[in-house]
């Protein structure tokens, strides 16, 4: 099976993080956010301001080497949130899961939340706006640049 993208412009992760931060209001307040980095850094900031969270924090697991997978280690711990609870845990994705089950371990009563969700690590994730496929390759936008792509039908080959 083909490697399938999914393009996220700016416009599209804001609006999908303040669709986050509307679901999460009615579970708050919240003591303050905790931006899992790098990815949870923009999203975080998004939903503290709409929820109006001025405390943010950050965790720091390193999981990927590039593109290469490695064991998860914890490069720096959040030091205001204790055990999570009243915390909200943000993340721009959960894919397999791996970064979820450590920093679920860190902050064991955060509530936490992604923009997106992969079916593996879905069930790490107490609230999350869009799922997509497992096969699917999230293209940020702080990863990307606009550049031509060819139509789908030509890239499938047809």
């Amino acid at each position: 099976m083909a490697q399938k993208y999914y393009t996220v412009s700016w416009d599209q992760l804001h609006r999908d993080a303040k669709a986050l931060a509307w679901r999460l209001l009615e579970r708050g307040p919240w003591r303050g956010v905790v931006a899992i980095t790098r990815g949870g850094l923009i999203p975080a900031a998004v939903v503290a301001r709409e929820l109006d969270c001025r405390l943010i924090e950050t965790v720091s697991v390193l999981t990927y080497d590039k593109e290469t997978k490695g064991e998860p280690r914890v490069a720096k711990l959040p030091q205001a949130a204790g055990d999570g609870e009243g915390w909200l845990l943000l993340d721009d994705l959960v894919d397999t899961g791996t970064t979820a089950r450590v920093v679920r371990a860190l902050l064991p009563k955060a509530h936490f939340a992604t923009v997106y969700a992969k079916p593996a690590g879905k069930p790490m994730v107490d609230t999350f706006i869009t799922e997509v496929s497992q096969d699917t390759w999230i293209l940020f936008p702080w990863d990307t640049e606009p550049q031509f792509i060819a139509p789908i039908a030509k890239s499938a080959g047809q």
